[in-house]
């Protein structure tokens, strides 16, 4: 069975500076939902285990094997767009707004590009919250009303074995969490983040791979859980 995690918040806020700057606080500590991404193979909907019901739908495109969610090799960035590799989860519950906010990821990958999660995108009204990991480096941005911020992983993670990965967003800062290890602490408010868009995972929804790339992330994924103050 697998381990329901509970994500720790820390301090939070823009791709500015990936350093150390300071301790972080307890925060985020309310699981909102968890997918552990064990269905059955062929099943559609992606489950919420954490009670809410924020159930999501399974990209026609990901493997299933009961244990992992698979999302299979695909250029980043060359036509044809595959909407069915991303899963998505349609949710106004999963707008961060201006509480603490914190994302857990369990994942395995090789590659060294690809965006891991995200709510909204670059032009998105309202603002938007993502993870990538170009060159294996996995970022986290979140930009909203009042500012953008953004901490990183500083060592690339695309080795081929399992981490576990903690974003977290407070009032006043953004701290990575890598392995149970705090790598990262950007001091930074960010402010009220709310959009109409569905959250996805490994990969884009509003693109066309010709003048928006979708940026799809390869590799395997355990479990995304997704934590509030």
């Amino acid at each position: 069975m697998k381990p329901y995690r509970v994500a720790v918040a820390l301090t939070a806020a823009t791709l500015v500076s990936l350093s150390m700057q300071g301790p972080a606080s307890a925060a985020a500590t309310t699981t909102l939902a968890l997918w552990n991404m064990n269905e059955a193979p062929h099943s559609t909907v992606l489950v919420d285990s954490s009670g809410h019901g924020i159930n999501g739908v399974i990209g026609s495109e990901v493997v299933l094997n009961g244990s992992v969610h698979t999302f299979p090799y695909l250029k980043p960035n060359t036509p044809p767009a595959h909407p069915g590799h991303p899963d998505q989860v349609n949710n106004a519950l999963l707008n961060p707004g201006t509480r603490d906010y914190a994302i857990t990821l369990r994942m395995k990958w090789t590659n060294s590009f690809g965006n891991i999660i995200q709510k909204g995108q670059s032009g998105t009204v309202g603002g938007y919250f993502k993870l990538q990991a170009p060159n294996g480096i996995v970022q986290c941005l979140f930009r909203g009303s009042t500012g953008n911020a953004g901490v990183g992983s500083v060592r690339a993670l695309n080795d081929g074995q399992w981490h576990v990965i903690t974003c977290t967003r407070t009032a006043t800062a953004l701290t990575m969490v890598v392995d149970g290890v705090q790598v990262s602490t950007l001091k930074h408010a960010t402010g009220n983040i709310s959009n109409t868009k569905p959250l996805s995972i490994a990969g884009k929804l509003a693109c066309d791979q010709i003048k928006v790339t979708c940026d799809y992330w390869v590799g395997q994924m355990d479990y995304v859980q997704i934590s509030t103050s």
